[in-house]
């Protein structure tokens, strides 16, 4: 039996079950702050499970105020190996309906002004990222969501903007010309940051509109919500039925657990002692 545990990034509404045990809340500070708010912990179906609400309790954070090294640093800290991240995005094609769930295999980074990388100041690192999600992670969430009877769309490309506004419908049609699937605010820089901390991630994404490339659609955050409130029992169906299988999986085939092996260029006596001390969460496999 593997040691999993499971970390989910979302919305507050999610954490809410009734059959979370040994719950309690941990107050985490990381050499690159505070996450976004308490972590939240316990066990379902005795896997332990670890929650963080992406934009804090009460949704305070705006996309790019989300401290994304921190949260994953405190779900690295306390033992996270596969991470879920459930996000509400806007739709790129026609096929993908309001109310369907997508699992995108590929992103297309469209930030300006996040950090997305652990290192620096001294140490270098180039991950792989060719495939930034999780493939096992993925298969198992996708059967999931199918064995619900929800829609559930297999691979695809999530646009990654700024933000906080949505699309005008000039890049709304732009992306859709490249052939992107959906678009949203959250994805960058947590898969890379998941990726550079070794752990499996995958996202499952609610589309809740037609971004705005339909010239009769308009984005606004009353439909988003509503449709983010109707898939909330989904979304802990999920989570629980990941929570049942999760430990029964072979080993990850994609390589998550081992991103960092061979990645790290610095020598390393010229690492500084601060950095090394700053980043042995992640690098002690590598350089003691």
């Amino acid at each position: 039996m593997k040691n999993n545990v499971l970390g989910i990034i979302g919305g507050s509404g999610l954490y809410d079950f009734e059959h979370l045990e040994d719950i309690e809340k941990l107050t985490i500070t990381t050499p690159f702050g505070k996450p976004s708010d308490k972590l939240i912990k316990g066990k379902l179906n005795g896997l332990p499970v670890v929650f963080l609400p992406r934009h804090g309790v009460g949704h305070r954070l705006m996309p790019s105020e989300v401290p994304v090294r921190a949260n994953i640093y405190a779900l690295k800290s306390v033992g996270v190996t596969k991470l879920l991240s459930i996000s509400a995005v806007g739709s790129l094609k026609e096929e993908l309906e309001p109310g369907d769930f997508l699992l995108p295999d590929q992103i297309f980074d469209r930030t300006k002004m996040r950090p997305s990388t652990f290192f620096g100041d001294g140490i270098v690192s180039h991950i792989g990222f060719d495939e930034p999600f999780c493939k096992d992670l993925r298969k198992l969430l996708f059967d999931i969501i199918q064995s619900k009877g929800k829609t559930v769309h297999n691979g695809g490309t999530y646009v990654c903007m700024e933000g906080p506004q949505f699309s005008t419908r000039a890049e709304s049609h732009f992306y859709r010309s490249l052939g992107a699937s959906v678009i949203g605010m959250t994805a960058i820089p947590e898969a890379k940051l998941a990726r550079e901390a070794e752990i499996c991630y995958a996202l499952v994404a609610m589309v809740t509109d037609y971004d705005v490339w339909k010239e009769d659609e308009r984005v606004t955050v009353d439909k988003v919500l509503s449709t983010v409130r109707k898939n909330v029992e989904t979304g802990k169906e999920i989570i629980r039925g990941l929570a049942n299988v999760v430990n029964l999986e072979p080993e990850c085939s994609t390589g998550c657990a081992m991103a960092l092996e061979n990645s790290i260029m610095t020598d390393p006596e010229t690492i500084p002692q601060k950095q090394k001390a700053k980043l042995q969460l992640l690098i002690e496999k590598y350089i003691k």
